[in-house]
């Protein structure tokens, strides 16, 4: 397996890559999910030696104060083989030098949260409330405004 920077992106790969994990919010439009990609600060991926897709992690940074990780994504035919775990520490050695490295995931009492906050868990990360700090977000199905006007 090798990590490498990514910075284009076929949208068939990508398409495959989230649908294998069901997050449809991603999947429903490609072309949304590959210029997200591209508008990130960093996507890495994992691949194997025949070039195939792994996983995939991206951030969201100012490459200063703060990283937030905004995804981390591994085919489940590649779980509990140690893809997340050579992303999330690609990038936690990258960002480093920030202040804040930070990312959120689904709340424990799902089946899949329990399973994220365990690995989240086994690499060092704590919650927000223990380290004191309180995360806040808007509800995710709202209006989008940008053609509004005033």
């Amino acid at each position: 397996m090798f990590i490498a920077v990514e910075d284009a992106f076929d949208a068939e790969e990508m398409l495959n890559l989230y649908e294998s994990v069901g997050w449809g919010g991603y999947t429903s439009d490609v072309g949304r999910l590959c210029r997200g990609l591209a508008n990130s600060h960093l996507v890495i991926t994992a691949r194997d030696g025949s070039g195939t897709l792994l996983g995939l992690a991206r951030t969201i940074s100012d490459d200063e104060h703060i990283c937030y990780v905004q995804d981390v994504v591994v085919d489940p035919a590649h779980h509990r083989r140690g893809v997340g775990r050579a992303l999330v520490e690609h990038l936690m050695r990258r960002y480093s030098h920030c202040r804040f490295f930070l990312l959120s995931t689904d709340h424990e009492s799902s089946e899949e949260g329990k399973r994220n906050h365990a690995f989240y868990r086994s690499l060092g990360f704590l919650s927000y409330e223990e380290k004191e700090m309180a995360g806040f977000g808007l509800p995710r199905n709202r209006p989008d405004l940008r053609d509004v006007t005033s």
